[in-house]
């Protein structure tokens, strides 16, 4: 027999948990890969739910789907409802207080120094609360906050700062740092003793970055240089992209507090002659109470944020 949401709406937990799937996903065959269901029992489940709602929940667009106001309010409540049954099973369980699972997303950048060490701090001061985390770009990372996938998410923002997104109800973010950019370059290499580097000079220079964000930016190329630099070698990956700067394959940009991380053979220098890149780092979370474990991987985070920043 199925289980009911309420009498209100004929919905099944699976098509809740269908819905939150797509949401964060942005596709229906994205989702059935997550699922393991077949792509037209996706569709099934979101009909069925469009159907008890009396509304259409998403909007259809190339390339994927986005929630329409229907959606995201019904979402809401979706995530309340699955986070409840999924509570109801750790109280089960016998999860005591203070103990808990706490999704934790972020940027990669934010990986080798500030959730490492966050991870270390909470492991020694809160050794209950066991934080589990993923890597994403920001468009993944709201859409997962949205979806009840994600407790918080490290997001990283340029001047003028934003909210990630315009949706209802806004999300509540807390800045934690302000890190500058610098140019990651081999100690041997044709800038090897220099202190800083102009942007004519690396301009031309081959460039190690990541995939093309949304704006077709290359993550990795100094923003705004001069002509047209070129991207010899595409990485995701921080430690991939710092080695080949260490073999002297190319240069790349880098958050200042990622020098704790460095492999030997790479230094960072600042870019002179231009204005100064800083970024900010932001803890997002959904509006609401806070749950004490996830209260305690914040302040994890702010701790090592102020030895950062210090």
């Amino acid at each position: 027999m199925d289980e009911r949401t309420g009498e209100g709406m004929d919905v099944t937990l699976a098509g809740l948990r269908v819905l939150r799937e797509v949401a964060e996903r942005g596709s229906f065959t994205a989702a059935a890969g997550a699922l393991g269901f077949s792509q037209s029992a996706v569709s099934r489940q979101v009909a069925a739910v469009e159907r008890a709602a009396g509304a259409r929940l998403f909007d259809r667009r190339r390339g994927g789907v986005r929630p329409t106001a229907a959606g995201r309010a019904l979402l809401r409540h979706a995530v309340v409802a699955l986070d409840a049954v999924d509570a109801a099973g750790r109280e089960l369980r016998g999860t005591a207080a203070g103990e808990g699972e706490v999704r934790l997303g972020f940027f990669s950048s934010a990986g080798p120094v500030l959730v490492a060490r966050a991870l270390a701090t909470l492991r020694q001061d809160r050794p209950r609360v066991r934080a589990v985390t993923r890597e994403a770009g920001t468009p993944a990372l709201v859409r997962a906050l949205r979806s009840g996938r994600l407790d918080l998410a490290l997001l990283s923002s340029r001047p003028p700062h934003r909210s990630p997104d315009t949706d209802a109800p806004a999300l509540r973010a807390e800045p934690l740092l302000e890190v500058r950019l610098r140019v990651a370059v081999a100690v041997h290499g044709r800038f090897a003793g220099r202190t800083t580097v102009t942007a004519e000079e690396i301009a031309g220079e081959p460039w190690i970055a990541g995939p093309s964000g949304a704006d077709g930016a290359l993550f990795g190329v100094w923003p705004g240089l001069p002509g047209r630099p070129r991207a010899h070698h595409s990485a995701r990956d921080w430690l991939t992209k710092l080695h080949l700067v260490a073999a002297g394959a190319g240069v790349t940009t880098v958050p200042e507090a990622l020098h704790p991380a460095l492999p030997p053979g790479v230094r960072l220098v600042p870019v002179e002659g231009v204005a100064e890149e800083v970024r900010r780092v932001t803890v997002v979370r959904l509006p609401g109470p806070v749950a004490e474990p996830v209260a305690a991987v914040v302040a994890a985070l702010r701790q090592v944020a102020a030895e950062v920043a210090g």
